[in-house]
């Protein structure tokens, strides 16, 4: 039993063919979906989307590609939503942009954060190139209190345990099967398992052999496989694992995590 914590459900890719994503995903033994926000615009289909199936929670953000339309509006809106939240996010900061630029990434990632903390919701990490900075950010905020979790983690084993030490959780994603993966194959050896989370990230990172394809949820145990084997444990482990986590951090009851679509 596999949660997908991070997969982009209401994707123009992925939303027209819903009912037969979810029914394959069952079949290759994913439970349950986080579906984050973006965009202030695409709030109200996650939030139909988790009214609509039982096994599909949602979090809202505003990602650091958007970083420039994140206003008082927006956040007052943004805390409105946290009230039928299971996190905020995607939130972060991306300095593989070329813009928005630096500073207002800086500035909506800390406001977002901020709303995460005064609601008591964990928060879903986007970060790229911007470590530095996202942990200078993380450190003093309250994040320790709330919790976290760091999509896709692309970083060093070095920054994973400065993660850690923030309370957060590190999650592995397709990239970890690719021949090339070096420091994905590090992370998913030496993180503890109490602090390991599993993701898609549909319709991105699709892991091998669907590389280049367009990444669905019942992909996420191609990734869970190549994770068991890097630790050298059952499947069935890493995936009790994994779940109980996920359940944990977004402080669900595991039987409605675990109940049925149907």
């Amino acid at each position: 039993m596999l949660f997908d914590s991070h997969c982009h459900l209401d994707d123009p890719q992925l939303l027209p063919r819903l009912g037969t994503l979810l029914q394959e995903a069952e079949g290759a033994g994913i439970a349950a979906f986080l579906v984050p926000g973006v965009h202030p615009s695409g709030w109200q289909a996650i939030h139909s989307l988790s009214a609509s199936h039982p096994r599909i929670f949602p979090a809202y953000g505003v990602h650091p590609m958007h970083a420039d339309i994140v206003t008082p509006s927006t956040l007052s809106e943004l805390r409105r939503k946290a009230a039928s939240a299971c996190a905020i996010g995607e939130i972060g900061l991306d300095y593989l942009l070329p813009s928005p630029s630096r500073q207002a990434q800086r500035l909506a990632f800390a406001a977002q954060l901020q709303v995460a903390v005064e609601a008591g919701l964990p928060v879903l990490l986007h970060c790229r190139k911007a470590f530095e900075d996202l942990l200078a950010i993380l450190r003093g905020s309250g994040v320790e209190g709330t919790g976290g979790v760091m999509h896709a983690f692309s970083g060093s084993i070095e920054t994973a345990h400065a993660c850690l030490k923030l309370g957060l959780h590190i999650s592995l994603s397709g990239t970890v099967t690719y021949a090339n993966a070096r420091r994905p194959v590090e992370v998913a050896r030496e993180v503890p398992l109490e602090r390991m989370l599993l993701e898609t990230d549909a319709p991105d990172l699709a892991p091998e052999p669907f590389r280049g394809d367009i990444n669905v949820p019942a992909h996420l145990i191609a990734t869970a496989r190549r994770v068991a084997e890097i630790r050298g444990i059952p499947l069935e482990d890493l995936g009790r694992h994994a779940f109980d986590n996920t359940v944990r951090l977004l402080k669900l009851a595991p039987s409605l995590a675990a109940r049925p679509a149907h």
